[in-house]
């Protein structure tokens, strides 16, 4: 756990949104938000309550009872009324302030809460103090609404595979927004919004629980290595991108095509050279071993890349320069998820996000390279060439970004000139 800065202690525990004093429509910051605000106007409670037993809620913890909680338990934030109520706020995502660094938020499904909202909380107010507010009785007939509607209308599955995007609060063109963009895919597949600049994910718990299963993050030093590995470009096998090298120095040598054959060759032939000057044994089986798995390589990218161009990840006569973008494009979603889990300070987070974004910018020249270089990393790591979901879902994410019209790749500029904040 990060130690506080002076800059990240504020009051802004709940959110408050005042509603448009001149009678305008408000400007929701996402369309979830915006729905929800339509259904106000119209008194619809119930397909209010039916919209969010489909999104999932999340309300205020204090990070100690957070901290301390055994599991099975849930710990929740109440308030008081003049009237003698007891109160439990809950809010839609793109309503959560800016993180606390004594306070988190918990996701939970509307079924969870007709369980875990204390029995003496008398109301559950919904995105309270902001203009698409609404207020529900907790008694167990209410709730037994809850568990039905639950029961009827929540998968896991209906809030993944879409872009999500703020329409507010979103940063300005620049580094940040760029970085952000970076990790379109990991938003696209988790069903977060790309562009947030305040993170809190699938609440605190579901953050460190994450980055616990799926990177071995336990605490502050872990996600401080992890964090630098994949902005550094160290997570992946290094000889990826030696192969793949091997081509384009080939093609600045002055070769119109390359021949997988000669390919090859010149990944044996350079690595060969390398194990001489760094007085490694070159004719052992280990190392011949190596060789040939490197040289088998060849022939797996030349196949994905193949498939690529059928698919359109590719140009008819496109290929993989490198692929950078595994490592940047999850750098850029572990600066969040380290917020999330509080073992980043904000400012760590922003430092890191804008670092992604230049070494995606660096590495490539467009989105879609980028993307390119991103699923074959993906496919390296986990396919094993058999074109299944490994494959499949980033295919989908990698469609759905180069058109849908609020994706960051319709949207963001993937380079700009220095100085120029767009």
């Amino acid at each position: 756990m990060h130690a506080a800065a002076e800059d990240e202690v504020h009051d802004e525990f709940f959110p408050v949104v005042p509603a448009p004093q001149d009678g305008s429509r408000w400007q929701a910051p996402t369309d979830l938000e915006q729905y929800l605000y339509r259904l106000c106007r119209a008194d619809d409670a119930y397909a209010y309550l039916r919209t969010l037993a489909i999104e999932g809620v999340y309300y205020p913890v204090r990070l100690d009872q957070a901290q301390a909680a055994d599991e099975g338990t849930y710990p929740m934030l109440t308030t008081g009324t003049p009237d003698g109520r007891t109160v439990a706020q809950v809010y839609t995502p793109g309503l959560l302030p800016r993180p606390h660094p004594y306070l988190v938020y918990e996701y939970a499904t509307l079924g969870a809460l007709a369980q875990i909202v204390p029995e003496e909380v008398d109301v559950l107010a919904v995105n309270a103090a902001t203009p698409c507010e609404q207020y529900f009785l907790t008694d167990d007939e209410e709730r037994e609404t809850w568990l039905d509607l639950h029961h009827e209308l929540f998968s896991p599955d209906a809030l993944m595979d879409r872009v999500v995007t703020r329409r507010t609060g979103a940063p300005a063109p620049g580094p940040l927004l760029h970085g952000l963009a970076c990790g379109a895919h990991l938003c696209f597949r988790n069903g977060d919004a790309w562009n947030t600049p305040h993170w809190h994910g699938m609440g605190y718990r579901g953050e460190t629980e994450r980055i616990a299963d799926d990177w071995g993050v336990h605490g502050r030093a872990d996600w401080l290595g992890i964090q630098e590995r994949l902005l550094d470009q160290e997570v992946s096998p290094w000889y990826w991108d030696f192969v793949l090298g091997a081509r384009t120095a080939l093609l600045r040598a002055g070769a119109r095509r390359v021949d997988p054959e000669q390919w090859r060759d010149c990944v044996e032939s350079t690595l060969r050279a390398r194990a001489q000057e760094d007085g490694t044994v070159d004719d052992d089986a280990e190392f011949g071993d190596f060789v040939a798995h490197l040289r088998a390589l060849v022939g797996k990218v030349l196949r994905y890349e193949s498939r690529f161009r059928a698919d359109g990840l590719l140009p008819p006569d496109g290929f993989v320069r490198t692929v950078a973008a595994w490592d940047i494009g999850r750098a850029s979603k572990m600066a969040r998820w380290g917020r999330g889990a509080r073992y980043a300070a904000e400012s760590e987070m922003y430092a890191a996000i804008e670092r992604a974004g230049g070494a995606a910018r660096a590495a490539y020249d467009s989105w879609e390279e980028f993307s390119a270089g991103y699923v074959l990393g993906r496919c390296l790591h986990f396919d094993e060439e058999e074109f299944g979901p490994w494959y499949t879902t980033v295919l989908d994410a990698h469609r759905a970004l180069a058109t849908d019209p609020d994706s960051p790749w319709r949207t963001v500029p993937f380079t700009w000139v220095s100085g120029d904040p767009g």
